[in-house]
């Protein structure tokens, strides 16, 4: 029997089918893989996985839309550079090399470009992968927010690295690298539409190095990605769902600041759904949860890592939260588009 085709019933386009939850699923599934679909797509990861004489090769690209392009903690450079090596570094690849493009809007001061290519190559280089290849366009005032940019990226997988959804188990422990929805918080309150004081930053940065840590656990670990567009929820129900398990969260484990709380009760947003640019999720036997604990912890952008949640075989599909009042609901995939134009 053929495989049930998603049909894309929207007539038009709106933010939410860019905001990483169910829209954008139902826009790539419904609309771009029945014309674009092959093997190496399929997966719909990050990252797709090339073979090249006996050699295996991660690739990602990716867009960056963020408004404003200067916030706490980073900019639209230091974004890009990072979210496309955080894309490889999730994938199990080592990045080789980067390739940008920029569109540039009309009247753009040119301090602001250099700014933002002073901060791109500074990401680069702490990431230890060059920028091999650009492409620059000017559009009319009012036509671009001031810049937008697109990279991409290519690296190698060494042998032995298996990841994907297909590994997970019941048993298994969820952990993420630090606090959640800090990217997220920090840029909607740059916007200076909330009227908040809030010293909150950020977390845009390069998880290589926690990546690469947690690889020398073997085949104990089973996923990784980073939850950016849609936050943890978003990530986790993909993962339930392709794997076919449960995952239930533990609410008092997960590390969120203050700041991030307060700020989300005040939108009425969930922080499980909140950007995160600096974080990896990682899924890993039972066994070795404590010592990959550990290894996070070790680094400094692991400092907050926490063991959160475990999978589960029932009910298939979901994932579940246990409040701290004792009950337990469903963390459902992220609808609509409550933060748009976050990365």
């Amino acid at each position: 029997m053929k495989p049930r085709r998603t049909r894309f019933r929207d007539e038009v386009i709106t933010l939410a089918h860019g905001a990483g939850g169910k829209a954008t699923r139902s826009l790539v599934e419904g609309l771009f893989v029945p014309e674009l679909g092959n093997p190496l797509l399929a997966p719909l990861s990050d990252s797709a996985l090339l073979e090249l004489n006996d050699s295996r090769l991660a690739f990602t690209t990716d867009s960056y839309v963020v408004k404003p392009i200067f916030f706490p903690g980073g900019d639209i450079g230091d974004l890009a550079v990072n979210g496309t090596v955080n894309d490889l570094a999730v994938a199990g690849a080592r990045p080789l090399a980067l390739s940008a493009g920029f569109v540039i809007e009309e009247g753009l001061p040119a301090d602001d470009l250099r700014r933002i290519a002073a901060s791109m190559a500074r990401a680069a280089e702490h990431a230890g992968v060059p920028v091999v290849a650009g492409d620059t366009k000017v559009v009319e005032r009012g036509k671009a927010d001031g810049l937008y940019v697109t990279t991409a990226g290519i690296g190698t997988v060494a042998p032995g690295v298996e990841l994907g959804p297909e590994r997970v188990r019941p048993g298994d422990r969820v952990l993420v690298s630090g606090p959640i929805g800090d990217h997220g918080m920090a840029v909607m309150i740059a916007r200076g539409e909330l009227q908040l004081e809030v010293d909150l930053a950020s977390d845009t940065a390069c998880v290589l190095e926690l990546a690469q840590a947690l690889l020398t656990l073997g085949g104990a670990v089973r996923f990784m990605r980073d939850p950016t567009r849609g936050g943890v929820a978003t990530v986790l129900n993909e993962l339930a769902q392709a794997c076919g398990c449960a995952i239930r969260l533990d609410e008092n484990a997960l590390p969120v600041r203050p700041e991030v709380v307060g700020t989300s009760e005040i939108l009425g947003i969930d922080p499980l759904y909140v950007a995160c640019e600096g974080r990896l999720l990682a899924v890993v036997a039972e066994d070795a949860a404590e010592t990959a604990l550990a290894l996070l912890a070790a680094h400094a952008l692991g400092a907050g890592a926490a063991i959160i949640g475990e999978v589960r075989s029932e009910p298939a599909g979901l994932v579940l939260l246990e409040t701290s009042f004792g009950g337990s609901r469903v963390v459902d995939m992220l609808v609509g588009d409550p933060l748009p134009r976050i990365c």
